[in-house]
């Protein structure tokens, strides 16, 4: 069974409330359409009905209508969530008036809707950018307790037969968000990466904090960080399997971790690799997807506390409709382990 026939399995089996704010867009809709027709999760489309109803016909798509769709531009809708948006954000001055004009914007009404537990989860990005979709969670989503930062992991499906991460599946982080953690920030990078390996990939966690050091092998401020960031990762999981600072053949090579760090209880099987950097990550990331025929679906958003997800504005309705389904699995993992 591949990675997505055992979250869809899941998705079904529990089925969530994802909001798509672009809910007239259409390779929105052409998700949204799949997803309703395969009983993956309960849609909520944020628009004007005339005009999401009009481009479902258009597009030929005969499950919409089995969506929830609310209005932004409907009173009654902003009356429920301003007051929400002000409480969060009143504390920076913002007043009512203003709340109630930052609550009409999709992005935002979506995370409210989440925030208020009217749904669980929310996917954005087709048309908007990142930096909008990620404003939008930050201010009213907020990250999970103990975690201050959101990164993004790729979950990497590796061809078969290489004998690397567990069952062919490994998380890269962070390879999306934050360009130069702080030791405190990658420790709860990891921590988030090991979530992500649980709730979306299904795999126990064994976490690499890599470097171009192994155990003292090199010496510079910059291992220091990822030194110190497995420290504080230890003691915010005290049961997670965690080691570093490690280079990258040390921690998934077998025959070189017991030459390098045989005292690692990574042994060289590390499946949650954590870059100290963006830079390190991203690059990372991109050569083992085009020199190892290997496929990188992400990046995951983690550490908020409920899943939001970012498109790429050049996505596939697959794109959507996959990324639909990573967010269910988040969710029920924060259900699951609130």
């Amino acid at each position: 069974m591949t990675l997505f026939e055992k979250l869809t399995r899941k998705a079904k089996a529990n089925p969530q409330r994802i909001v798509l704010p672009e809910g007239t867009e259409p390779r929105t809709l052409t998700a949204a359409n799949r997803i309703l027709s395969d009983g993956l999760a309960e849609i909520i489309l944020i628009g004007n009905r005339d005009d999401i109803m009009a481009m479902s016909e258009e597009l030929k798509l005969t499950n919409i209508e089995r969506a929830t769709i609310v209005d932004p531009a409907d009173e009654s809708v902003i009356d429920r969530y301003a007051p929400l948006f002000y409480e969060l954000r009143k504390k920076k001055g913002i007043s009512m008036e203003q709340a109630r004009l930052t609550t009409a914007n999709p992005l935002y009404l979506g995370c409210l809707m989440v925030k208020a537990g009217d749904a669980d989860g929310q996917v954005a990005g087709a048309m908007n950018t990142t930096g909008n979709v990620l404003r939008a969670a930050f201010q009213v989503i907020k990250t999970q307790p103990g975690i201050d930062v959101v990164s993004g992991a790729f979950l990497m499906l590796l061809p078969k037969g290489l004998p690397f991460g567990t069952d062919g599946l490994m998380v890269f982080a962070d390879c999306a968000v934050v360009p130069d953690p702080t030791a405190r920030e990658l420790a709860q990078i990891a921590i988030s990466a090991a979530q992500t390996a649980r709730d979306i990939a299904g795999i126990e966690p064994r976490v690499a904090m890599l470097s171009f050091s192994t155990k003292g092998s090199a010496k510079h401020e910059r291992v220091d960080k990822v030194i110190e960031a497995t420290r504080i990762a230890r003691e915010m999981s005290p049961n997670l399997i965690i080691d570093g600072e490690l280079q990258a053949d040390a921690a998934i090579v077998p025959g070189v971790a017991h030459t390098k760090s045989p005292d690692s209880p990574l042994s060289g099987r590390a499946n949650v690799l954590v870059f100290p950097s963006l830079e390190v990550g991203n690059i990372a990331y991109k050569l083992v997807q085009r020199l190892g025929n290997v496929q990188a679906v992400g990046p995951v958003l983690q550490g908020l506390a409920a899943p939001v997800n970012d498109l790429s504005r050049g996505c596939f309705p697959e794109d959507i409709y996959k990324t639909i389904i990573m967010t269910c699995n988040q969710a029920i993992g924060l259900k699951e382990n609130s």
